[in-house]
């Protein structure tokens, strides 16, 4: 019998879950709402973003269904990770109270290998939802050390499953680890919430700042907004950079991370001070007013921990033109397309980034025609409820659980 015709039931096992803050966060929650819409019941076992020890269980309606969120205590965190030792007891207990028709698996996260110890567990179809490699040709050798061990349990996970979920073909094709089960792959899209979609209503709310200035006015004529962690591999060293080289642009930096000192020393040390505002980290509403007011976003990632760009979706809903660089393997310049929904520049380099950021200052038309194409891009492909029935559909072709 195929699941299509019983299946209502789908448990999520993922990291973390909002409020706090992330993509895949923020899509595991926008999923869950969307299927609910599509006749398909979610709960989803994640872990607390908090050190704790006790665990809860909310509830959330979602389209005439209640959505269940298990947040299993965190005890500690070793290389990032979540140490949960209540985990494995509460998988088992939600398979016994939910009794659900399939798992699915977002990876990377080492908590979803106890799955695999569950005969409850393995006695249902797996999707796995593979987010992102755990390693990238900058991993730090300590990562690339507890890789040894984590791979072998990561190689079961994916030969377990039923289906594999990937974001983009060009993750897909670069992927070390699904090399040996692309058969088993499908690309299927992230998506948001069109959270512009009443202001596309009026044009004006979609024209670029710098389409209603003077075309004599050479200071503060492009406003770029760049939104990320602060960490090593979203670029934001070579964007200010470029910047420097630059006339007439501003920068709002949103987000907060490691490196955020140093960015802001980087930042006084190349007179941009007057240009440049740090934002910090900032909720979704303060980060739309800011969507709205720029001119375009920047995407200046330097390997393919990027793998996808959820923020590019934003900005293509805000009908924003993007620029974003060229990192094999990542799914930001298949997005992104040079010339149509935005510019593409090579990784790693300051000149043409500048050049990028300077053509979309000197010519507002331009900025304005790909930031409309990356809105009709948007509103063909990544919203999430295009993500949600494909992924619906995919959950139809599983076999039955035995």
């Amino acid at each position: 019998m195929n699941v299509s015709a019983t299946a209502k039931k789908v448990l999520h096992i993922g990291k973390y879950f909002p409020p706090h803050t992330g993509g895949m966060e923020t899509y595991l929650h926008d999923l869950m709402h969307a299927l609910a819409a599509l006749n398909i019941t979610s709960c989803a076992l994640v872990h607390q973003s908090k050190i704790s020890l006790s665990s809860i269980e909310e509830s959330f309606p979602a389209n005439g269904c209640a959505l269940s969120i298990v947040r299993v205590a965190t005890w500690c965190r070793l290389l990032f990770t979540p140490i949960s030792p209540g985990l494995p007891w509460m998988l088992h207990r939600l398979i016994k109270r939910d009794q659900p028709d399939m798992l699915h698996l977002h990876l990377p996260n080492p908590s979803a290998f106890w799955a695999l110890a569950m005969p409850s567990a393995r006695r249902l179809p797996w999707v796995i939802h593979w987010q992102s490699d755990v390693l990238t040709e900058r991993s730090h050798w300590l990562l690339r050390l507890a890789y040894q061990f984590y791979s072998p349990l990561e190689s079961a996970l994916l030969k377990q499953a039923d289906k594999v979920i990937v974001s983009s073909p060009p993750y897909l094709a670069t992927s070390q680890p699904l090399a040996k089960i692309s058969k088993k792959c499908t690309v299927i899209p992230l998506g948001i919430d069109d959270r512009f979609g009443s202001q596309m209503q009026n044009d004006l709310a979609v024209v670029p700042a710098s389409r209603c200035k003077s075309s004599a006015t050479t200071a503060q004529d492009l406003n770029v907004l760049a939104i990320g962690r602060m960490t090593h591999y979203k670029g934001f060293d070579i964007l200010l950079r470029a910047i420097a080289q630059t006339e007439g642009i501003t920068l709002d930096l949103v987000g907060h991370g490691e490196l955020t000192r140093s960015l802001e020393r980087l930042t006084a040390s190349l007179n941009l001070s007057a240009r440049v505002r740090f934002h910090g980290l900032l909720d979704d509403n303060a980060k739309d007013r800011l969507l709205s007011r720029c001119d375009c976003l920047c995407l200046s990632s330097t390997d393919r921990t990027e793998s996808f760009g959820m923020v590019l979706l934003e900005a293509m809903s805000a009908s924003k033109p993007c620029v974003v660089s060229d990192v094999e393997g990542s799914g930001m310049s298949w997005l992104v397309e040079d010339g149509e929904t935005g510019l593409v520049t090579p990784a790693n380099d300051v000149d043409g980034l500048a050049d990028a950021l300077c053509r979309l200052r000197d010519d507002p038309d331009l900025a304005l025609r790909l930031g409309l194409k990356g809105r009709e891009k948007f509103l063909t492909a990544l919203t999430i409820e295009a993500s949600a029935k494909a992924i619906r559909d995919l959950y139809h072709r599983l076999p039955s659980p035995l």
